[in-house]
């Protein structure tokens, strides 16, 4: 990951250990390890939330679709169109929420990881900054080698509220 922020370690690193009271770089460096493993259960738990939060859009998401077709199946008749302004204003704003969710999620975990590969240049091995991200992964800069899924999942809202723009346009213009 690029870095959010240069400076980063001089405020993540306190003081030297030994005068913030460890006894020994032993005792530091257990704590470190403690910080990094507490660190990536919290970018994880990020992950799962915004994992459910997903779940819960595209299901409302399949429930609307869903009862626009049951509405269609059942002959359902507008007779004045413009009543189709309040939902889609309605649904159009939910998509667009949605995706604002999906970005907060990616920057808060981007954040995160950072800051874990940070906790890593104090540990023997980097799993997740060198290796994972920026060795085999290539930062997620090519396409090939891997497109993050926030890039794909960010997507998503948009092709909902496109489709609902295009079924509006369309049941307006249709006699």
């Amino acid at each position: 990951m690029t870095s959010p922020n240069k400076d980063i370690s001089k405020v993540l690193w306190n003081d030297d250990p030994i005068r913030n009271g460890y006894q020994s770089d032993e005792q530091y460096h257990e704590h470190i390890i403690e910080q990094y493993k507490l660190y990536v259960e919290m970018a994880d738990r990020i992950s799962s939330r915004r994992d459910i939060a997903n779940t819960f859009f595209l299901t409302l998401n399949g429930l609307v679709l869903g009862s626009a077709g049951l509405l269609i199946e059942k002959s359902f008749s507008l007779s004045q169109k413009w009543a189709l302004i309040f939902p889609l204003a309605v649904l159009l704003l939910q998509c667009f929420f949605w995706n604002r969710l999906i970005n907060s999620f990616k920057q808060l975990n981007g954040v995160k990881f950072y800051i874990v590969g940070e906790l890593e240049t104090r540990l023997p091995a980097s799993p997740y900054r060198k290796a994972e991200w920026e060795t085999l992964l290539k930062e997620g800069k090519d396409r090939k080698v891997y497109w993050p899924l926030t890039h794909v999942e960010a997507k998503i809202p948009w092709i909902f509220g496109s489709a609902y723009l295009i079924a509006v346009i369309i049941l307006c213009l249709s006699t």
